[in-house]
């Protein structure tokens, strides 16, 4: 039964990704708001929604493992697999403003939550033992940050909206079908994600897997489906900017809401593991970003390395 459901969250993923792509889109083109900015807010906090329910589900049953491993794994899922899957798809572009200011403002709140993780101890990581906290005061920074962030974003919308000129004709859908669309493709992304990391977790732990490692893989790569089937279906479209604004965006969000709201509720005790993770989540946030920077666009190769460093860390979270 575990394996049928498995199928059925893979299908519910694709065809509801697939429907919120193309609403969303709509939805950009109807209102003359740039793509990217759907991407960095509507697409991306629907497709971290099953992130948001396990890590804080964990954190309340007090599975700190689970939930700090789940945003970590995803986020680092995200830069290596969805963004390698759609440059195989064909090169993904990123436009100057996303290179300007959300990645490197993802690569900034990263290096917080490490600073946070190590409890700004460098003599606790460097003996490599002790336990950490990722503690309320931390939890309510990410919370502020991430209402910054989304003013900032939505700022940037109104003023991008009046400076456009409708140069294009759009085939667009309707208000109402567009709605339906987001919502029908929310809801099965969500459904669906639900399936897969339920029926993951349940094969995994037949093999006796720990919880750190079913996090920082099984559930985070689970959790991780939406963004990697919502963005390799945009790149297909050609909608690169919906691509890589869901990736950055989701990561932004999975950083600062997810981990702000399960920390505000309940101090996550954690291990040097958690440490040594956020390190591997900073050196991949700088090597995508660098190589998107070079010529504004990640290319087949730089795409497949990005799949072959994934397979890397996959390998080190097994033997560790």
């Amino acid at each position: 039964m575990d394996y049928i459901l498995l199928l059925l969250g893979f299908l519910l993923l694709i065809k509801g990704a697939d429907a919120f792509v193309d609403g969303s889109s709509s939805v950009a083109k109807n209102l003359k708001i740039p793509t990217i900015i759907i991407g960095l807010t509507v697409v991306a906090f629907g497709t971290s929604m099953p992130e948001f329910s396990v890590s804080l589900t964990a954190a309340m049953k007090g599975s700190n493992d689970l939930a700090v491993s789940n945003v970590l794994g995803s986020n680092i899922f995200n830069l290596l697999v969805v963004l390698g899957a759609c440059s195989l798809i064909q090169p993904v572009q990123a436009k100057s403003s996303l290179l300007k200011k959300e990645f490197p403002f993802s690569i900034f709140i990263a290096v917080i939550l490490l600073l946070l993780n190590s409890d700004f101890s460098i003599s606790k990581v460097l003996e490599g033992e002790g336990t950490f906290t990722l503690g309320r005061l931390g939890g309510i920074l990410f919370l502020i940050l991430f209402a910054v962030f989304l003013y900032a974003t939505v700022k940037t919308a109104l003023r991008a909206r009046d400076e456009m000129v409708d140069e294009e004709e759009y085939k667009v859908m309707s208000p109402i079908k567009s709605a339906l669309y987001i919502i029908i493709g929310l809801a099965g992304i969500i459904w669906g994600g639900d399936l897969v990391v339920d029926s993951a977790c349940n094969i995994a732990e037949t093999f006796g897997l720990s919880q750190t490692f079913i996090g920082l893989t099984i559930v985070a790569v689970g959790t991780s489906l939406p963004e990697l089937v919502t963005s390799m279906v945009a790149a297909g479209k050609g909608e690169n900017d919906l691509a890589v604004g869901n990736v950055v965006g989701s990561n932004i969000f999975n950083i600062l809401l997810i981990l702000g709201a399960s920390a505000t509720i309940k101090p996550i005790a954690l291990d040097i593991t958690a440490v040594y993770d956020t390190l591997i989540l900073i050196a991949a946030s700088l090597i995508v970003y660098l190589c998107a920077l070079s010529k504004r666009e990640i290319k087949k190769g730089e795409g497949a390395i990005f799949l072959l460093c994934y397979l890397v860390f996959f390998v080190y979270v097994l033997t560790r």
